[in-house]
């Protein structure tokens, strides 16, 4: 019987080099010269950690962050931007989490948007995958084409499509 996985993957050693490049032009940049501006990827946890001055130069480093994903072919959509917070010195920290995997709010979603669309596939979770299955692969294709038109955040691949 066919079937295809969704899934929701970032490619953490990407998001270390995206960050590395921003970190680069951090250190070339006139109007960063002399401010304690630094982002770090912790990537046991998937986060990125920012720590700068002010509102301005954080605005500065999120908007240099997503130009940066954009280059690396990865979706700024699976960034979870954190509240910014006052650190010591009066100045700002942010934590940033790398979305991987598929909740299970996001999952249940697709399912009974799926079920409600009346197609003759089913749809199973599978821990943080979801696994769609049906007797077609002309049916398989359309969902895949409903589950793009849902005005979903968070990036979704769609691998193991099998006959």
């Amino acid at each position: 019987m066919p079937s295809f996985d969704i899934v929701s993957k970032t490619e953490i050693a990407e998001v270390s080099n995206a960050v590395q490049g921003v970190v680069r032009e951090v250190q070339t940049r006139f109007d960063f010269k002399g401010s304690k501006s630094t982002l770090e990827v912790k990537e046991k946890e998937n986060e990125i950690h920012i720590h700068t001055e002010d509102a301005t130069k954080l605005a500065q480093l999120q908007e240099m962050l997503k130009g940066y994903f954009v280059r690396r072919k990865l979706d700024p959509g699976c960034l979870d931007w954190g509240k910014e917070e006052n650190a010591a010195g009066g100045t700002l920290r942010q934590t940033i989490k790398v979305k991987q995997g598929l909740d299970q709010a996001l999952s249940k979603q697709i399912t009974k948007a799926i079920k409600d669309s009346k197609m003759k596939v089913q749809a199973s979770i599978q821990g943080d995958e979801l696994r769609i299955t049906g007797k077609k692969i002309d049916d398989l294709q359309a969902a895949i084409a409903m589950v793009k038109g849902l005005k979903i955040e968070q990036p979704l691949q769609y691998v193991n499509f099998r006959d």
